[in-house]
């Protein structure tokens, strides 16, 4: 998937982006709010990460987000939505953004172009996605974008705290999607 919005590029991460990558997420602070990512994080890590995406499937979408600059552009994220794991049921949004750049509004509008992807591209019904329950800020970025806490709260794997942490867990429709930003279901 490739997008552009107002300040940002989404597009795959290729292998010249493992150092950048490297760098942006080799923080304790981002790796452990993360499901699949461990710590610490390294450059073969990162080499596993842009491979194991090559092979993400057309219904399913895996993206770097860089910032655009009056230069080269800076890689400050990622975002994607997929089946992370056998346990969920429908795929689910994640995303990340380095630390310098939180509190910019970036996950937002990363994550509002990969919905428009999830559900006008790939023709997605819902969208889960969850936070651990000691990082209230992703969820935060999730209410924003109209996702709804479903009353859930699961047991999540952390990669990175090697263990199970409770996640709450959130919901996103298409319609509920479609009617956030002013668009209309055409008559079936």
């Amino acid at each position: 998937m490739f997008a552009r919005t107002k300040r940002l590029f989404l597009r795959p991460a290729w292998p010249e982006d493992a150092d950048a990558l490297v760098a942006a997420i080799a923080d304790e602070a981002i790796v452990r709010n993360l499901a699949t990512a461990p710590w610490p994080y390294g450059i073969d890590d990162a080499r596993e990460k842009i491979a194991h995406d090559a092979e993400t499937p057309a219904h399913e979408a895996s993206c770097l987000v860089f910032l655009r600059t009056a230069g080269a552009p800076e890689l400050v994220g990622s975002v994607g939505f997929g089946r992370w794991n056998d346990k969920i049921a429908i795929p689910e949004i994640g995303y990340w953004v380095a630390r310098k750049h939180w509190g910019k509004g970036i996950a937002v509008e990363a994550a509002e172009a990969v919905l428009e992807a999830a559900f006008l591209g790939v023709g997605s019904d819902m969208l889960g996605a969850g936070h651990f329950i000691d990082n209230p800020a992703s969820g935060k970025v999730l209410r924003k974008l109209g996702f709804v806490p479903t009353g859930e709260i699961i047991p999540y794997p952390c990669r990175a705290r090697g263990c199970e942490i409770d996640s709450v867990e959130y919901r996103l429709s298409r319609e509920r999607w479609l009617d956030r930003v002013g668009m209309y279901r055409e008559a079936a």
